[in-house]
């Protein structure tokens, strides 16, 4: 009897992880990398950083600009250092695939893997970051994101210790969305149109609460990221409308939107996206077209070099994934001091992170929850096709 009860509470216990991580793969993935979380090992001349993005994909156009930033993080500092060197090891999430997170999924087991890193810049979406939680966790890895600004990702406690961002969460942009709409733009009638992943809707709902708090009569509706033809969704809009709120992640998509706007003789309809949006696709679309973004600061002399080896395009997408490089960089430098370093040890250097000046135009450090301390985020309207700060 006591045999067959040892033999179910192990069963118990196998059949708990395998629902935590979603696969028999990823269970696999998690206990293979548990043993290494608190391992020691060599940090070498060149120590590694693990990049989780979405390098193909519908997302492909911003999260290459993540790429970009994360890989001029590297060479700056491999150009600057003798005794220690940099690399990146990338994995591509396919943010947006009809997939859903299962390409991030695999990419995160991967990662967390590789026993040779350390540290991880990413995941880019709020709803990668949900999916990859219990992998990156279950290897011990502190992962650091750039881009995923949902407020729950730090509010629910689920990462406490584990996971940071380089930038604002929704709370604060929500905040910077409404009331430029309600004190600056004065409008009374706003459609929200979510894409149904947990970034565009978490901030959907918030945007929606303040307007309506504010006397702003708003409509809710949702569209697939899959979704290319948004006429019938346009038909609905009542012609009325003063501005349509898009907390989408896709600029491709935003710019078809905003085309078949046009398209359908309501072009004269303001449009607002979030961070996922600045682009100068969308921007593309007309002057009536705003957008939230995060705080950068575009004299930094980092921006200015990284344009100046860019083509004069300063990719500003990415940009904070060069921070959250900088930050994994720091606290694997600081954990290596003695020679060795184990992924915990990187995650408690990663909480003691103060970086006095960044490309943000802001100081960075983190709270107890892995939210940046400061958060500011503005409004930009698009101006001969490229977003300028007005907000």
């Amino acid at each position: 009897m006591k045999k067959f009860i040892a033999l179910a509470l192990a069963a118990s216990a196998l059949v708990a992880t395998a629902l935590t991580v979603g696969t028999t793969r990823g269970e696999s993935a998690v206990r293979a990398s548990n043993g290494s979380a608190t391992s020691l090992i060599s940090c070498g001349k060149t120590r590694t950083i693990g990049l989780l993005a979405p390098i193909t994909g519908p997302a492909a156009s911003i999260g290459i600009l993540q790429v970009h930033w994360a890989d001029f993080y590297v060479r700056t500092y491999n150009a600057s250092h003798k005794k220690t060197k940099f690399k990146l090891m990338k994995a591509d999430t396919q943010l947006g695939g009809a997939n859903g997170t299962t390409e991030a999924l695999k990419s995160a087991q991967a990662v967390s893997g590789n026993a040779k890193v350390l540290g991880v810049v990413g995941p880019a979406g709020s709803n990668e970051v949900k999916g990859t939680t219990a992998v990156l966790k279950g290897g011990g890895l502190g992962f650091v994101s750039g881009s995923a600004t949902n407020t729950t990702l730090t509010t629910d406690g689920t990462r406490a210790g584990y996971f940071f961002r380089t930038v604002p969460p929704d709370a604060a942009q929500s905040q910077s969305v409404s009331r430029y709409i309600i004190n600056t733009l004065k409008l009374k009638k706003v459609y929200i149109i979510d894409d149904q992943e947990a970034y565009s809707t978490g901030l959907a709902d918030e945007v929606e609460a303040q307007l309506k708090a504010g006397g702003v009569t708003t409509t809710r509706d949702g569209v697939s990221q899959q979704q290319s033809d948004f006429s019938s969704l346009i038909a609905k809009i009542p012609r009325d409308t003063q501005l349509v709120y898009l907390p989408w992640q896709l600029p491709p998509k935003g710019q078809a939107f905003g085309q078949q706007m046009k398209t359908a003789g309501r072009g004269t309809i303001k449009l607002m996206g979030s961070d996922g949006l600045f682009d100068p696709a969308f921007a593309s679309v007309g002057s009536n077209v705003y957008d939230s973004f995060f705080p950068i600061q575009p004299a930094d002399p980092v921006i200015k070099a990284y344009r100046r080896t860019h083509g004069g395009s300063g990719d500003y997408f990415g940009a904070p994934s060069y921070v959250a490089a900088q930050v994994v960089g720091g606290a694997i430098d600081r954990a290596c001091k003695d020679g060795k370093a184990s992924r915990a040890e990187v995650r408690k250097q990663i909480v003691k992170t103060k970086l006095k000046s960044t490309l943000l135009g802001l100081p960075v450090a983190f709270d107890k929850n892995g939210d940046m301390v400061k958060r500011p985020f503005g409004i930009y309207q698009s101006k001969n096709g490229n977003f300028v700060r007005v907000g």
